[in-house]
C-alpha cells in the first residue's frame, strides 16, 4: 500500500463517520503503525452508560448523557440525551483486541492493527 492510498483511506475512515440519532459526540481518530485509536468527548457519561460494538465492520458508541442538575446552567456544551457515532473499521484490524476505557469524560477506543508478518529465527530444542 502507498503512502497516498493509506492517506486517502484515513481520510474516507474520517469522512465515514455519521450520527445515526441523538448527538454526535466530538470525535478524533487517529493512526498509528500499531493501532487506529479514537478518542471521543464524552462529559459527565460513565462506564455503566456507554456502549461499543462491533458489527462486521461497524464500530459503534453509543450512550446516554443524563439529565442536567437543578439549577440555573451558566454555561452548557454537553446536552443530556442518547448519543450515538458509527465508524467504518477498515481491514487489517485484531477485533478480539479492541479495547474500550472512559476516564475524566474521555473515551479511549484502541483498535490493534494486524502486525506485519516478519521472519523470525524459531529456536530449536533437543528433546
Amino acid at each position: 500500500m502507498n503512502a497516498q492510498t493509506s492517506r486517502d483511506e484515513r481520510e474516507n475512515h474520517s469522512e465515514s463517520l455519521e450520527a445515526r440519532r441523538g448527538v454526535a459526540p466530538a470525535v478524533d481518530v487517529y493512526e498509528n503503525k500499531t493501532e487506529l485509536l479514537i478518542i471521543a468527548d464524552l462529559p459527565g457519561v460513565g462506564p455503566d452508560s456507554i456502549d461499543v460494538r462491533l458489527d462486521k465492520n461497524e464500530l459503534t458508541i453509543s450512550g446516554k448523557r443524563a439529565s442536567a442538575p437543578e439549577g440555573n446552567p451558566l454555561a452548557v456544551e454537553g446536552r443530556p440525551g442518547d448519543f450515538t457515532r458509527t465508524f467504518l473499521v477498515p481491514q487489517g484490524i485484531v477485533a478480539d483486541g479492541i479495547t474500550a476505557e472512559v476516564a475524566q469524560g474521555v473515551l479511549k477506543v484502541r483498535l490493534p492493527k494486524i502486525s506485519a508478518q516478519r521472519p523470525r529465527q524459531i529456536a530449536v530444542k533437543a528433546s
